[in-house]
């Protein structure tokens, strides 16, 4: 029933120069694909059931409306930013006849014959703001200690409707629930050539204040075309897992990514 994809391919830091011929700010912005399954328990309504999902990045794609992905990081002398945003909105239907003849307390006896079309419309808001500093910062090795947060938002939106032979009839029902999870984390840097690095990222947060476990691992290979321009890819994976007041949402998102980064 849910989506699709999220979080972060970064690009190479600082064109792979030494940091100590570095300049001492550096920003630069990455679009990205996250080529990602998605596999756990969901209750998008609050008194719904818990269903298990396991789906491949095919079947996501084969429900995806829309998916935006940016990242955004920044340096100032020692002192760093990292801020990622996604929006995913999918679509899942399913149709379910003819169906068997179905008694309703207080309806009455409905015939059988009759049909249900189930469309299920999800849009998921995900931003990661973090802030640290640069704790090491020599020419083979860079490592950033990160503190922030993470924003998450979803809703549904449900539609059924029901036919029997020329009668037809729908009904709709929405939800969203959203929460913040603190967030602690590291980001490791490693230049290997001229133009080719390896970069490692990882937090963990939740505990208790949002969900109860929340925790992204990303490693990339980075390759620099020019001074301003380069491109990542690796594999990322996001767990989260929350249940709050009926809603449940403990998931793993994993897969390749890919990114093309700007400097400016």
């Amino acid at each position: 029933m849910f989506l699709c994809s999220a979080h972060a391919a970064y690009g190479a830091d600082a064109a792979l120069e030494a940091p100590e011929s570095s300049p001492d700010w550096a920003l630069q912005v990455t679009p990205y694909m996250w080529a990602a399954g998605l596999d756990g328990r969901i209750s998008p309504y609050r008194r719904g059931p818990t269903i298990g999902v396991e789906k491949s990045f095919s079947d996501v794609m084969d429900d995806l409306n829309f998916g935006g992905f940016i990242n955004i990081w920044g340096r100032h002398d020692r002192f760093v930013f990292s801020g990622d945003i996604m929006y995913v909105d999918t679509t899942d239907s399913h149709d379910t006849g003819p169906l068997p003849e179905l008694e309703i307390p207080g309806v009455g006896t409905i015939p059988s014959g009759g049909d249900i079309a189930a469309k299920v419309d999800t849009k998921q808001f995900t931003a990661t703001l973090m802030g640290g500093y640069r704790v090491i910062d020599t020419p083979q090795f860079t490592l950033d200690a990160l503190g922030g947060a993470r924003f998450w938002r979803i809703s549904n939106d449900v539609k059924l409707t029901g036919s029997l032979g020329v009668i037809s009839g729908s009904a709709t029902y929405g939800e969203s629930f959203g929460w913040i999870d603190p967030l602690a984390g590291l980001r490791a840097f490693f230049p290997l050539t001229e133009n080719l690095s390896l970069q490692m990222q990882a937090d963990i947060g939740g505990f208790g204040a949002g969900s109860d476990l929340t925790w992204s691992a990303l490693a990339t290979v980075n390759y620099v075309f020019s001074e301003r321009l380069s491109a990542s890819m690796g594999y990322k994976v996001l767990d989260v897992d929350y249940d709050h007041n009926g809603h449940v949402y403990d998931t793993r998102l994993s897969g390749p990514v890919l990114g093309m980064t700007y400097r400016f």
